[in-house]
């Protein structure tokens, strides 16, 4: 992670800590008479969206309708539980979350441009480029150290445990050494997600045993999600990225 100058919010430029990826400088190649703006973030892509700056935090989600040089063009968003379509006012600051095509995951910060309307209505948000994107990749960005609450279901019950670490892939719990788990079980978890701003969201997937292990006298089971919705794992990487972000402050 490097300290990086790019354009910021809606022109202005802005410090950013950023992943650079070699793909963005492509960006603004010509191929097959199309103006490439954006490799990882493309037209039809799903993302969610924070309203991290206000006191009461909500997710949306909205899918990306057209790509500029600096801007992305979005549907109006709707809410993640209610479904209800949002208004969002200009010079809102939103943190983007999206998964392209590798699977691999990102996030970037962006402000509300403004609006257009041609057939359906549209939200313009700032785009600082595919190289000042925050990668998030499984194992390596999004494992943090984390003790939240997790509930496990397995045939003998309801267990509950405290998480050793927590990535977009899986888990890591602390578990007692008389827990009847196997490697190979399947057993359905719901994770508590509590932010900084107080809000506490609940994420439930399957999960398969992969590995028992001692780790200093405690005994670590560690789980990976399988068939999770994309919202909850997106909920698991905005967790992450906000714990990242706590850390690299405190270290700075």
């Amino acid at each position: 992670m490097t300290l990086a100058r790019g354009k910021g919010f809606c022109g202005h430029h802005i410090e950013s800590h950023a992943m650079r990826h070699p793909a963005a400088k492509k960006r603004n190649r010509m191929t097959s008479g199309w103006q490439v703006f954006s490799l990882l973030l493309t037209i039809g892509t799903i993302v969610v969206i924070d309203k991290e700056h206000t006191k009461d935090s909500e997710q949306y989600k909205s899918k990306v309708v057209d790509i500029g040089e600096d801007f992305v063009l979005i549907d109006y968003p709707t809410h993640i539980e209610s479904g209800r379509t949002t208004f969002i006012i200009d010079g809102t600051t939103l943190l983007v979350t999206f998964i392209d095509q590798n699977k691999i995951s990102y996030a970037f910060k962006t402000e509300v441009c403004g609006r257009l309307n041609k057939g359906i209505p549209m939200l313009k948000l700032s785009y600082p480029g595919d190289d000042q994107l925050y990668k998030i990749q499984r194992r390596e960005f999004v494992r943090v150290e984390t003790p939240i609450d997790v509930a496990v279901l397995t045939e003998d019950g309801f267990h509950q445990f405290v998480a050793e670490d927590l990535s977009a892939g899986g888990i890591a719990l602390n578990i007692p050494r008389d827990v009847p788990f196997s490697e190979g079980d399947t057993v359905k978890l719901t994770i508590v997600l509590p932010f900084i701003n107080k809000e506490i969201k609940y994420v439930h997937s399957n999960a398969k045993l992969v590995r028992v292990w001692d780790k200093k006298g405690r005994t670590i089971a560690s789980l990976q999600f399988e068939d999770i919705e994309d919202v909850d794992r997106q909920y698991i990487i905005r967790f992450c990225f906000e714990r990242q972000l706590q850390t690299r402050n405190r270290e700075s």
